[in-house]
């Protein structure tokens, strides 16, 4: 299974700490202990004071989160790939009230400066006829596998910045990319620009947990509100705080999101010296995207892997914390029997 990280198990220590707190009672609608322990934990990883709130679904936390920074006339600038662009059913644009999504690129799925800046400048020049510029939205890892460093988060918020946009991060993968590089949180995201964000579990272990985090909690001062309309928040709460209880504890979430990493790093070596195959992008994080011949992907759907196709002669493969070597090292012998 290389299809996608969402198709992985949940992690045996985060089933045990559900089981936990399964009997007896405790207080409902956020205000258990649990819950209090994991924003505080949070604060203490982010080393910040920020405002946490749970949510089950990282398609939530990301309409909801933008939903407190964009205005319904407001634009928020995304690349073509990025998940609320593509694969969000339109989530977004609900829960903002009608904000515009605007697409900028740049390669590896990574929102390019100069293309950001030239499309803010001539958001200028229509004033009042366009969509009011708000916020801008990156995506770290990236839906092609590429990490943002530092500086490039920087590079897009000083842009941002400078025309009084705030920047929202979409970390679905955010693990992957916080192991990849081996810096502090802090780093990719409020120390580099970032005002708010997605914090996600749910691709890297856990069954349906996700945090929306606000590095300046006045942003999230009716947020409470936004998330009840929103369904979102959980009678028994601390079953969402029981699974990233157990995520945080002793970094469990940085170590799923290396092990996929290695796992893509070894099925992106092991691709790469296939006559024929040509990586697409950057495999940074858990994502390979593989140019192959047809004949070769054919014959590894023949041989019941299972990936997404992601245009003509190119495939998406996704590891996650419970891929094996041996099913890395298994799908790249299949290539090469088909390269044959």
């Amino acid at each position: 299974m290389f299809a996608s990280d969402n198709c992985g198990g949940v992690h045996p220590r985060i089933v045990d700490a559900m089981v936990r707190c399964a009997g007896g009672t405790d207080a409902a609608y956020g205000e258990d202990a649990l819950t209090r322990r994991v924003e505080r934990r949070l604060a203490d990883i982010f080393e910040r004071e920020c405002a946490v709130f749970l949510v089950a679904t990282g398609t939530a936390a990301n309409a909801l989160g933008l939903g407190a920074l964009a205005p319904p006339y407001g634009a928020i600038y995304c690349h073509p790939e990025a998940h609320i662009n593509t694969d969000e059913s339109g989530a977004p644009e609900m829960y903002t009230g009608g904000a515009k999504l605007v697409a900028v690129d740049g390669p590896d799925g990574k929102i390019d400066p100069e293309a950001l800046q030239r499309t803010l400048d001539e958001a200028v020049v229509h004033g009042i006829h366009r969509v009011k510029p708000s916020v801008v939205c990156v995506t770290n890892q990236t839906e092609r596998g590429a990490i943002y460093r530092p500086a490039d988060l920087v590079a897009i918020s000083l842009i941002a910045k400078a025309r009084g946009l705030r920047l929202f991060h979409d970390g679905a993968r955010f693990a992957n990319a916080v192991a990849a590089l081996g810096l502090s949180p802090a780093d990719l995201t409020w120390k580099a620009g970032i005002d708010a964000m997605s914090f996600g579990a749910t691709k890297n272990g856990a069954m349906a947990a996700e945090a929306i985090v606000f590095f300046h909690p006045d942003d999230a001062r009716d947020f409470g509100h936004r998330r009840k309309r929103a369904g979102q928040l959980w009678s028994k709460h601390r079953f969402l705080a029981a699974q990233f209880d157990a995520y945080l504890e002793d970094d469990l979430w940085l170590r799923n999101a290396a092990h996929a990493n290695l796992m893509a790093q070894r099925l992106a070596a092991g691709l790469s010296a296939i006559p024929g195959v040509v990586l697409r992008h950057p495999a940074e994080g858990n994502e390979v995207f593989a140019c192959m011949p047809e004949q070769m992907i054919a014959g590894l759907e023949c041989d019941g892997f299972v990936f997404y196709r992601w245009g003509p002669g190119v495939i998406r493969l996704v590891t996650m914390f419970t891929t094996a070597a041996e099913d890395v090292d298994g799908l790249a012998a299949s290539a090469r029997r088909h390269a044959r």
